[in-house]
């Protein structure tokens, strides 16, 4: 079955806001019967939003959703199934314990006898690999996959949401899934496909919709695109070409020491992976989600390990790594996620600042003067608003809880810093803060290693520019070549 001209959902004037920021800006979506509809855009432009407000996880703040060509609201993911929309989430829900059948029909309401024969019949028509009374802890991510894809079939999906589900396939998985998404289009279901692989996106999909900054800047056949035109489409306005440059950051002696090296670090996430840093030194990286920048910086800090390759500091080989031992080397980590795991929201700003200096502050007993004297420091270098170092963690906005993890990691003396989207959650002044920081910390002969889904922010921040793609370095820009379209393009993998 070809595309028709059947709407099977049409999405108008979205608007989402969280925290009274607009992240959709009057979005227009719709998909049609057999048809692949690819959503492409750079992190944080809005996709996963738009797509958890279609499968009923989200709810919309404006607009109208209409399915069948009848106006819906869904309630939560349990009303978007009635109408025939399931996603299927970028890493499989599965319940390890259960058996593939018990984990199709969960949540169903028709009895399992009933049921045996339909999920018997998808597993067949998708070449499911396996029995249904597997358990499913012993699926690969691609049979988890399908039986998501089931899990939606059987209660008579009509679009499925596919979010980013090549990320972790091999390419025999990633061509069986198309095959699939094929057989699917035939029989007329429609099909979102997220993704931030190009070539992907090229092959599969009937149309493309380029969301940026929380607006569809593009929606076009397939057929009359190239992956020039989808970059082009996904950097801001007027900026097909962009050279920031900051000369008050100063420039890197090309004779200054090497400080840090990381030598064909191979793991999970990232293959083959080498560079260097010098003394006072901004290196930024650059890369989509999912291109093995974060799996990186946990491998060298020994949060997660690796297959084989060395880390070095000032040409030491670090062994036994683990944050401590980082820590005694003189490398400090600002996490990703400050919630899980930067700070203790329920206790004093003091407790997380001296956190990694315990054994500084007194012993056996810890010096209460001592804390308060590192809280003080910190709170006036850093403008941290806040009544005292006895302030709880949680009653800080975004940004102040932000500069309490990196008062715990200044605190410490390190000589190289290595910040995970540093600007992620704070307001613009806390931003400029960050920014502020990092010079001084470049000032001061410390170097960093700055991991931003923000290009922009890489490129006014750094000294040198690696990009990541699907755990590689992809390409490596020096400063005074970096320019948007190239990066944006090596972070999709396509060459420059």
């Amino acid at each position: 079955m070809a595309v028709t001209t059947e709407t099977l959902i049409s999405m108008k004037s979205i608007w989402k806001f969280f925290g009274g920021v607009a992240v959709l800006k009057g979005v227009d979506l719709d998909l049609r019967a057999g048809e692949v509809h690819s959503l492409l855009g750079g992190n944080g432009s809005g996709k996963s939003t738009l797509m958890k407000i279609l499968s009923g996880a989200y709810v919309k703040d404006q607009g109208t959703v209409e399915a069948g060509g009848r106006p819906v609201v869904f309630a939560g993911p349990e009303a978007a199934h009635e109408q025939g929309i399931y996603l299927v989430p970028q890493e499989p829900k599965v319940f390890p314990n259960m058996s593939v059948f018990e984990n199709v029909i969960c949540g169903m309401r028709a009895k399992p006898a009933e049921m045996l024969g339909l999920v018997q019949k998808y597993a067949q028509d998708l070449g499911f690999e396996g029995s249904l009374s597997d358990e499913a802890s012993s699926l690969s991510i691609a049979n988890q996959q399908l039986v998501e894809i089931i899990r939606g079939l059987v209660r008579d999906a009509r679009v499925l949401i596919l979010d980013e589900p090549t990320s972790t396939l091999t390419f025999k998985e990633v061509k069986s899934l198309f095959e699939t998404i094929r057989l699917l289009t035939s029989k007329g279901i429609g099909i979102f496909f997220i993704s931030h692989r190009l070539n992907e996106i090229l092959e599969i999909s009937d149309r493309v919709s380029v969301l940026r900054d929380g607006v569809i800047v593009m929606t076009e056949p397939t057929s009359t695109l190239s992956s020039g035109d989808l970059v082009r489409a996904m950097l801001p306005a007027g900026e097909a070409k962009v050279e920031l440059e900051n000369a008050a950051r100063g420039e890197v002696r090309a004779d200054a020491p090497i400080l840090f090296e990381a030598s064909h670090l191979t793991g999970e996430g990232f293959t083959d992976v080498s560079f260097k840093v010098r003394e006072g030194e901004v290196l930024g990286f650059a890369g989509v989600v999912g291109a093995g920048r974060t799996e990186l910086a946990h491998a060298i800090l020994g949060l997660d390990s690796f297959a084989s390759g060395d880390v070095l500091m000032r040409g030491k080989k670090l062994t036994r790594r683990s944050p401590r031992a980082c820590q005694d080397a003189g490398i400090g980590y600002l996490p990703e996620d400050r919630h899980l795991h930067g700070i203790f929201l329920d206790l004093p700003n003091v407790d997380t600042m001296t956190a990694g200096i315990l054994s500084r502050l007194g012993k056996p007993f810890i010096s209460r003067k001592r804390e308060d004297e590192v809280a003080k420091k910190y709170i006036d270098e850093l403008q941290i608003k806040v009544s005292s170092g006895a302030q709880v963690s949680r009653t800080l906005s975004g940004g102040n809880q932000q500069k309490v993890v990196i008062s715990k990691i200044l605190s410490a003396g390190p000589e190289l810093v290595i910040l995970d989207e540093p600007t992620r959650g704070v307001d613009a002044k806390a931003r400029l803060d960050v920014y502020r920081l990092i010079r001084s910390l470049k000032k001061s002969g410390i170097s960093v290693i700055l991991i931003s889904s923000d290009l922009s922010e890489v490129i006014q921040e750094s000294d040198r520019i690696l990009v990541m793609h699907n755990g590689r370095i992809e390409a490596e820009f020096a400063q005074g070549d970096f320019d948007l379209e190239r990066i944006t393009a090596s972070a999709f993998g396509i060459a420059g």
